[in-house]
């Protein structure tokens, strides 16, 4: 086995992917990229491995991971398969258009983030057993032992988890069980190298280890949480979590110069977007431009601000509203969106709506895997906020999610993110809220070639857009498209948020006599998403975790 740990800074150029012949894994944690690939050497496929790694990131990195979460697994197999499971939350039964809103109709701050009513119906349990019975070669003892013997027996703190845990102290106290789990027993925060158990959260793996999805939807587990819910004055009942199912969808597809795009369907409106954003660049020479010049940037810019205008009104839970995918996705509609582009200028947001379409007929965190029989996972997951809700089901071991917030509460009112929707993204009982997550496979000459995907909100869209973009346009190998600089744009609000150091001065002073006044050089974190990632070479295949975080890509 080899292991290759990002170091979580950035530099001029990428690290240098790590190379193996038979399987590689790239995720935020190295001791869950370790398990999947331990489990491809025991024979098992990516899809296994996928799982697996799934599971021990429930246990190692807890900040973004846990059951009560959700996720979208994009899935190549070695047939030429490819397929979508979709394991989002969903509303409670009980929940309602306007549960944010007070009586004057404006959205109550923390509602929907930081409080019982925020939390949505978890799909991960669902979701990863479902693509194992379908696409898997192993048991789910199999796959979920790994993680058992992690929250059991415990693993050493590496430092980032261990800063989280203690940053978050003071959140944590106001929840005793959530404290309990993520402190010492003397009430201590955890300090980098202390060995971490979690017996509950062992005990809740071996349930579902056991009985499947019914040792989480129902019987003891689902007793503790509807037990969380009813002290608390969450709305999530057995009744919901009894009728959960994850969806198995058709992936959206495009085209960007002689390669195939696959990505995740709504209620993901990544996939959308992107395939939308590389339809309006195609037309541009982005290789001759050159990376990080005003000219690529100005397009790229262009793009995403009459994508995201876009995602506001057309985006939503496909079982609950008709989401024109085939137009939004079409070549002829990108021409028709750029129709009013100007080379040498910004334009407004302010002028810039969502397109008109003709009527149409009937913490985040990402995983990717290959196997060299041709088998690709594409894997993104959240919580939504680091360590959601903050709030641990007693007695279960894990924490509940805030997801509810990725919802409209009001129409045309920006979320956590800033992101605005309208209608297609309302509130309804049991109702998928939209999401940005874009986990990604690449097809060149029909064969997984990059497999990508990250978390970060909004950005994460705009994070595999220049990944996909550094790869094919600049010729950039998988640790330089990956590390290299990143910039994002919403439509709203009106601004262009680049990475420390992302753009030069002379570059900034031409974007800005363009008119993209709005340049913010972000503060927070490391950077723009976490792209951990994978790609076929020609003599085998290669993987890295992106040198944002701390995380590792793991090869056999």
């Amino acid at each position: 086995m080899l292991l290759c740990v990002a170091a979580g800074t950035l530099h001029a150029a990428g690290p240098t992917p790590l190379f193996a012949q038979n399987g590689v894994v790239a995720s935020r944690s190295p001791i869950a990229s370790e398990v999947g690939v331990e489990i491809m050497r025991t024979g098992g496929n990516a899809v296994d491995a996928a799982v697996a790694t799934g599971f021990a990131l429930a246990v190692t990195y807890a900040s973004v991971v846990f059951f009560f979460v959700w996720g979208f697994l994009l899935i190549h197999t070695a047939e030429g398969e490819v397929v979508a499971n979709d394991h989002r939350e969903k509303a409670p039964l009980a929940a309602t258009h306007d549960m944010y809103l007070d009586e004057e109709g404006e959205v109550v701050e923390g509602l929907s983030t930081a409080s019982p009513l925020a939390v949505g119906v978890p799909g991960t349990v669902d979701g990863l057993l479902a693509a194992l019975e379908r696409h898997g070669t192993i048991s789910r003892r199999e796959a979920i032992a790994p993680a058992v013997r992690l929250a059991r027996d415990g693993f050493p703190l590496p430092h980032d988890i261990a800063q989280q845990l203690a940053s978050r102290r003071e959140a944590f106290a106001e929840h005793p069980a959530t404290l309990a789990v993520f402190s010492k027993p003397d009430g201590e925060p955890f300090a980098a190298g202390d060995l971490f158990r979690q017996p509950d959260l062992a005990a809740t793996l071996e349930r579902i280890a056991e009985q499947g999805r019914d040792g989480f939807y129902q019987g003891e587990t689902a007793d503790l949480i509807v037990r969380e819910m009813e002290q608390i004055g969450g709305l999530v009942t057995r009744e919901d979590l009894a009728a959960y199912r994850s969806a198995w969808r058709e992936p959206v597809r495009g085209t960007y110069r002689e390669h195939e795009i696959v990505a995740m369907p709504p209620p993901s409106s990544g996939g959308v977007l992107l395939v939308q954003m590389l339809n309006m660049l195609e037309p541009f020479d982005v290789r001759g431009s050159g990376f990080g010049s005003a000219a690529t940037i100005h397009r790229m810019i262009e793009a995403e601000r009459r994508a995201y205008a876009d995602r506001a009104v057309h985006l939503g839970d496909p079982d609950f509203y008709d989401v024109p995918i085939g137009l939004l996705t079409s070549k002829d509609y990108a021409l028709e969106r750029l129709a009013d582009f100007n080379p040498k200028a910004a334009s407004s947001s302010d002028d810039v709506a969502a397109g008109q379409l003709p009527p149409e007929g009937p913490e985040t965190t990402h995983v990717s895997v290959m196997d060299a029989a041709g088998n690709a996972v594409a894997y993104t997951t959240t919580l939504n906020f680091s360590f959601g809700a903050k709030m641990v089901v007693t007695g279960a071991g894990f924490l509940l999610n805030n997801e509810m917030d990725d919802f409209s509460a009001r129409p045309f009112t920006p979320n956590a993110y800033g992101l605005i929707g309208g209608e297609a993204n309302a509130i309804a009982p049991g109702k998928r809220m939209l999401s940005s997550m874009t986990p990604t496979i690449v097809l060149k000459e029909g064969k997984p070639w990059l497999v990508t995907g990250s978390p970060g909100g909004s950005t994460i869209i705009t994070t595999v857009l220049q990944v996909i973009v550094n790869a094919i346009d600049h010729g950039m190998d998988l640790g330089d498209a990956v590390a290299a600089p990143r910039f994002h744009h919403q439509w709203q609000p009106n601004r262009v948020i680049v990475e420390r150091h992302g753009i030069s001065p002379d570059t900034r002073a031409l974007l800005e006599a363009m008119g993209h006044e709005q340049l913010v050089e972000i503060r927070w974190g490391r950077g723009i998403g976490d792209a951990n990632s994978a790609m076929r070479a020609p003599a085998g295949l290669t993987a890295v975790a992106d040198p944002r975080n701390a995380g590792g890509a793991a090869g056999l």
